[in-house]
């Protein structure tokens, strides 16, 4: 994504999710209607979800005839993975990616994510209603949301290894569990913020838990 080293699954998922760039017909008009469709899908997720959205409500809310958004967006699920790839874009300029640091320092790439999604609550909402949407059989994101943890996962317990191998961590530290394990704080904390932002720090919780850990895991 955007200013940080891509994985290749990165790279497999932004393929099918349509990482956008402005390919050949696209217009400066046309990557500006584009963005306030996503801005205002955003929203609507963020309240309804997918199975509670539609794209008549979303269209208008645009100022455009669902005809109009799809000129954009070839359905509702070509208009999902857009958001989502969007979300990831912009995450990955924002922050980097955990696969960017080393050992304890993917605390640090941690609490920069949660500190970022402070700022960012209609998008953290939405994403936290898809992703509990997608926990259902057949929802359009579930692919999605499983690929995108084991991407994260998997990078995170990468970097805790390095550090394991260069020493700076525990030799006996279970790395898939501690970045599942971190993954885990970060969504629990979401929620608490999500349900109660103006007396809940998020970013202060999660900093004091990183602390705590980074003591345990040290060599």
């Amino acid at each position: 994504m955007d200013g940080a080293a891509t994985t290749s699954s990165d790279g497999a998922r932004a393929g099918r999710l349509g990482r956008r760039g402005r390919p050949p017909g696209r217009t400066a008009r046309g990557d500006s209607v584009r963005e306030e469709i996503l801005a205002a899908a955003t929203r609507h997720f963020a309240a309804g979800g997918y199975n509670g959205s539609s794209l008549a409500r979303i269209a208008a809310d645009c100022g455009l005839s669902q005809a109009g958004l799809l000129h954009h967006f070839a359905g509702k699920r070509d208009l999902l993975e857009a958001v989502l790839a969007e979300r990831d874009r912009r995450d990955r300029t924002a922050v980097g990616a955990p696969g960017q640091a080393d050992g304890a320092d993917v605390l640090d790439f941690a609490h920069r994510l949660v500190a970022h999604n402070a700022g960012q609550p209609t998008v953290v909402r939405a994403f936290a209603v898809l992703a509990g949407e997608a926990v259902g059989l057949d929802h359009p994101a579930r692919d999605y949301f499983a690929e995108r943890y084991r991407t994260y996962v998997t990078e995170m317990a990468a970097e805790l290894r390095n550090g394991v191998e260069s020493g700076r961590l525990r030799a006996d530290v279970d790395c898939a569990a501690v970045a599942s394990e971190i993954f885990a704080v970060m969504d629990g904390l979401q929620t608490q913020w999500l349900l109660d932002p103006d007396n809940f720090d998020m970013t202060g919780r999660f900093g004091a838990y990183a602390a705590r850990l980074r003591a345990a895991l040290a060599a």
